[in-house]
């Protein structure tokens, strides 16, 4: 399916469930969205912290598109879930934004490592995440963001488990595509992360974590909603955590040689 049949499906709320496995040639987007007055803030914040927020691109204020990501995307209604925050506090969950739209909104759409996984898989890397049919588990560390303005909070790392050979190949590949996360922060130890227990992840789902088999820590774009919590702002929107955006960009193209 082009990623255009798949935004279609979502937009006709045929869609709902995390988005990785999908499409699998073209880069997925999570999306933080705010007031224009915090945008400038939200930008620095993401230029101080670029393995977990590598920006894809940015939406005028109150328009619901971005063309560099792609044709006829309507973020309002093309990404199958959202959080929506009011004064920090994650308030609702809907699959929807049109009800919800403001004029003074801007849209940040930063880099997914979703994105990345049909190289591994090609490398004859597995996924377990997408073996086991859920979704990926994330992890709020006790490594704290670089600061800008009212924005901080912690990073955020999704997790893969492999063997350590196979963990030496993702390296390789993951680090030509700093703009979808690039290569893991972290390698086995999920203490020094100040992860306590690899089987209750905050966000998604855990997964089996073979014999001999290392965790894996690629920094994830679910930082953006950290920061959001610790900014406490009135109001505030971000994608679901595993429910992206797929956009028209191949990931090919995001290469860095």
């Amino acid at each position: 399916m082009s990623p255009y049949a798949f935004r279609q499906q979502v937009r006709d709320q045929l869609f709902f469930a995390p988005t990785a496995g999908y499409c699998g040639p073209y880069a997925q987007a999570n999306l933080a969205i705010m007031p224009s007055e915090y945008a400038d803030d939200f930008l620095r914040f993401c230029m101080r912290n670029p393995k977990a927020c590598p920006l894809l691109g940015v939406s005028e204020p109150g328009q619901w598109v971005i063309p560099a990501l792609g044709r006829d995307i309507d973020i309002r209604r093309d990404v199958p879930g959202f959080n929506v925050y009011r004064d920090g506090r994650l308030v609702e969950q809907p699959n929807d934004l049109s009800a919800l739209w403001r004029d003074d909104l801007v849209v940040f759409a930063v880099g997914c490592s979703f994105s990345f996984e049909q190289m591994l898989a090609e490398a004859g890397i597995g996924l377990r995440h997408i073996d086991e049919g859920v979704n990926v588990p994330m992890y709020r560390t006790t490594i704290d963001n670089q600061r800008s303005g009212p924005f901080g909070g912690q990073l955020v790392v999704s997790m893969r488990p492999m063997s350590g050979a196979d963990a030496v190949r993702a390296i390789q590949i993951t680090s030509r595509f700093p703009a979808i996360h690039g290569a893991p922060i972290h390698v086995g130890a999920p203490e020094a992360l100040g992860i306590a227990d690899l089987g209750r992840p905050d966000y998604g789902d855990a997964v089996t974590i073979r014999p001999h088999e290392i965790p894996v820590f690629w920094a994830c774009g679910v930082t953006p909603q950290t920061a959001i919590e610790s900014a406490r702002l009135p109001f505030a929107i971000a994608h679901r955590p595993g429910h992206m955006l797929i956009t028209d960009i191949p990931n090919a193209s995001l290469a860095a040689f």
